[in-house]
């Protein structure tokens, strides 16, 4: 007879079987549940008194998931957004557990229940021409950084690119000439070319003609030549946006992130000029 799969087995299972190779996940995707699971165990781990190897299927129930996610808003204070998120993982793994462990199946089905939490969509916030201005004329660009960040700015303006393919942009991936666009996939490995504007080649032309500081490195690299990440391009712009205020009241009344530069496309009819940039920043 068969052994009933432990926790441990089946959460790496969950990860190497179903999510890697089976679903082939991104590696956003792996990381997020990661992550996940790496809270609910430690709480679990507090809660039982127990250290998360010792822990058991059993001892995951309902109740322990609904603590957990209060716990998750209460004690670290996150929205309905990332509740439901941790939930959509929690979800994935009891429904790959319930065929694996059968016996468990009734257990499971009650984590299975537990709904998603409702919350209002507010509006995302987009920027005007003048705004746009003043914070691509926020980076120095008499330094190596404020050459790459104008250029990142000005991309994900231009192209309405997420925050994953901005980071994910490799050298080979832009083509310049007839043609000029980005290749990228993006969410859901949708694979999709976006055209490049004139002004937009010339500033990413004259970027990728500066010295590579490390091989084979990315479009936009950290100061190091290895991949941006998240936190670094939340960090950069946050100072740019401080900055450009200065010149642009408005900017400081909203919260600019890389998804609000993507709701500047459909404004972007005309030409933005890269060495117009600040023209009108005094017109916010």
């Amino acid at each position: 007879m068969k052994d009933e799969p432990t926790l441990a087995g089946l959460l790496q299972g969950f990860f190497t079987e179903r999510l890697m190779k089976q679903r082939r996940a991104s590696a956003h995707t792996i990381a997020s549940y990661r992550d996940t699971f790496r809270l609910l165990l430690q709480f679990a781990a507090k809660r039982l008194r127990k250290p998360p190897c010792a822990l058991a299927l059993q001892q995951i129930d309902a109740p322990l998931i609904l603590a957990f996610l209060d716990d998750q808003e209460s004690t670290r204070k996150v929205g309905a957004r990332t509740r439901n998120l941790r939930l959509t993982a929690i979800h994935s793994f009891s429904h790959y557990a319930s065929f694996e462990a059968p016996s468990h199946a009734a257990q499971l089905q009650r984590i299975l229940a537990i709904p998603a939490k409702r919350f209002t969509r507010t509006l995302v916030p987009f920027l005007r021409r003048a705004e746009v201005d003043a914070l691509l004329a926020a980076p120095d660009q008499r330094t190596w950084s404020g050459r790459r960040d104008h250029a990142l700015i000005l991309l994900a303006v231009q192209t309405g690119l997420r925050l994953s393919e901005l980071t994910g942009l490799n050298r080979e991936d832009v083509q310049f000439g007839s043609g000029a666009h980005v290749h990228v996939i993006g969410k859901g490995r949708k694979e999709r070319c976006t055209p490049l504007s004139k002004d937009t080649r010339a500033v990413l032309a004259a970027w990728l003609r500066e010295p590579p500081r490390a091989p084979n490195q990315p479009v936009f690299p950290n100061a190091r030549g290895g991949r941006l990440s998240a936190h670094g391009v939340h960090y950069l712009l946050s100072k740019h946006v401080a900055a450009a205020a200065e010149d642009c009241p408005s900017l400081k009344t909203k919260r600019v992130s890389p998804h609000v530069l993507r709701h500047y496309v459909p404004f972007l009819t005309m030409s933005c000029d890269a060495n117009a940039v600040g023209r009108n920043a005094g017109n916010c």
